[in-house]
C-alpha cells in the first residue's frame, strides 16, 4: 500500500497517523527537490510505489517535461479527496 502521513489537523480529525494516498488528494512535499511545494495527486503507481503530483515536472535532456516520481514517505497529506466509507 502507498501510505503517507497526515497533516496535524487531519491527524486530529481522523484519529489516524497515515492513510493511503489517492488520486485527487492534496499533498505537500517535505523532502527532496520539490520541498515545500503543494499540489494535487495526478497518478499513483502501486506496483512501483511512487506518486506524481501536478505541477512538479522534471526537464529531460531532450527538452521533454515529465511528471516527477515522488516516494510517499516524502509527502504529507494536507487535504483528502472524497472517499467512500470514511
Amino acid at each position: 500500500m502507498v501510505h503517507a502521513h497526515l497533516s496535524r489537523d487531519l491527524r486530529a480529525q481522523k484519529k489516524k497517523r497515515a492513510l493511503p494516498v489517492r488520486k485527487g488528494d492534496t499533498v505537500k512535499v517535505v523532502r527532496g527537490k520539490f520541498r515545500g511545494r503543494s499540489g494535487k495527486v495526478t497518478h499513483v503507481n502501486l506496483k512501483k510505489t511512487f506518486i506524481s503530483v501536478e505541477g512538479m515536472v522534471l526537464k529531460k535532456q531532450s527538452g521533454k517535461e515529465v511528471l516527477a516520481k515522488i516516494h510517499p514517505s516524502n509527502l504529507v497529506i494536507t487535504a483528502l479527496s472524497e472517499r467512500k466509507g470514511e
